[in-house]
């Protein structure tokens, strides 16, 4: 069976995601009781799409990747349905998982070094990456992996291939493990906010090949960050996040220029802006809660400026296409200007 493709007997729906989410629970035991850091998320990502998944450290944004290809560890307990290419990878063994890893699903980790071997040189880790995957001669191997160091922009490619991680700024690593990623055009990257260590010339060059390589090659992209400035330029669609839920979801023009929950309203409002210079930066007021002790209803309550005795009660999704988890939503404003997001 040729590992690559969905498993026998599993067929894939003409315009069907290539992947979606149901009912995502990722817990970890802890003394202090079971922390659910991924609480009933679902996703749909499609062909050549890109999604920003948006929220504050703490989020849940980061175990969201990590639980969709397998790599949360004991004692945590990933649940629900993931289908990829019509094949439910909650319920794959480890050995079929390490066949999708890298070719059919890549992640690019916030810290390189989580890619990165710092015993071995970069053409080694490379070149084993490419050999793992494809049946290719090892000097093909090394041509792929030199024009993908070329495509991030590292310049001196060749001679850059005989070095080792250590020999490399942090912002350089970053840029080899997005390379890496890109190696195979896998159908789905999973980049956790992977330009945080790159000046602003390089992370645009980075989300410039992305692009290009979802547009050309129909790759999807589920980019976490923190970023609204860079995920309202890069994505197609934008869930927001808070507290291990979606509360928000929508087209990039319907989060951005009429966010209707007050979290997503707080998280545009906190991005400076030339139209407020020299003004003090707004903020949303409290801190993410903990997970081990949620408020009663809406998690957001506590900090939310347009709480009431309802909220007490855990809201549903309301809206279709774009969707949110609230009471009593930010009003849709009057025709006007969009509304600015830019760092």
């Amino acid at each position: 069976m040729n590992q690559d493709q969905p498993m026998k007997g599993q067929q894939i729906e003409a315009g069907a995601p290539l992947l979606r989410v149901e009912g995502l629970r990722t817990e970890f035991e802890t003394r202090a009781g079971a922390v659910r850091a991924v609480d009933g998320v679902d996703l749909e990502i499609r062909r050549g799409e890109i999604l920003g998944l948006v929220g504050e450290s703490g989020s849940g944004k980061s175990v969201t990747g990590l639980s969709l290809l397998g790599l949360v560890d004991p004692p945590g307990r990933v649940g629900g349905r993931i289908l990829f290419e019509g094949e439910d990878l909650a319920r794959a063994g480890e050995r079929r998982l390490r066949h999708i890893r890298g070719a059919r699903i890549a992640m690019i980790f916030q810290d390189p070094m989580m890619t990165l071997n710092p015993v071995l040189s970069v053409e080694t880790q490379m070149v084993e990456a490419v050999l793992a995957h494809a049946r290719v001669t090892r000097e093909e191997a090394r041509r792929r992996s030199r024009d993908a160091l070329a495509r991030v922009g590292i310049p001196s490619p060749e001679e850059r291939l005989r070095a080792y991680p250590h020999q490399f700024s942090g912002g350089m690593r970053q840029r080899v493990a997005i390379a890496i990623a890109l190696l195979h055009a896998p159908a789905l990257i999973i980049a956790d906010e992977p330009t945080t260590a790159l000046d602003v010339t390089i992370q645009a060059q980075i989300l410039f090949e992305v692009q290009k390589l979802c547009r050309e090659t129909g790759t999807a992209l589920l980019w976490i960050t923190h970023d609204l400035a860079v995920v309202s330029t890069l994505a197609d669609r934008i869930a927001v996040m808070y507290a291990g839920r979606i509360v928000e979801t929508g087209s990039v023009a319907e989060v951005i220029d009429t966010p209707r929950h007050p979290y997503t309203r707080g998280l545009i409002n906190s991005v400076p802006s030339r139209n407020r210079r020299g003004q003090p930066l707004a903020q949303i007021p409290g801190m993410t809660p903990s997970l081990l002790d949620l408020p009663r209803g809406c998690a957001f309550r506590p900090r939310c400026p347009r709480a009431q005795e309802d909220c007490q009660e855990e809201p549903g999704l309301f809206g279709a296409g774009h969707r949110w988890r609230c009471f009593h939503p930010e009003p849709v404003p009057a025709m006007g200007p969009a509304t600015e997001v830019r760092a």
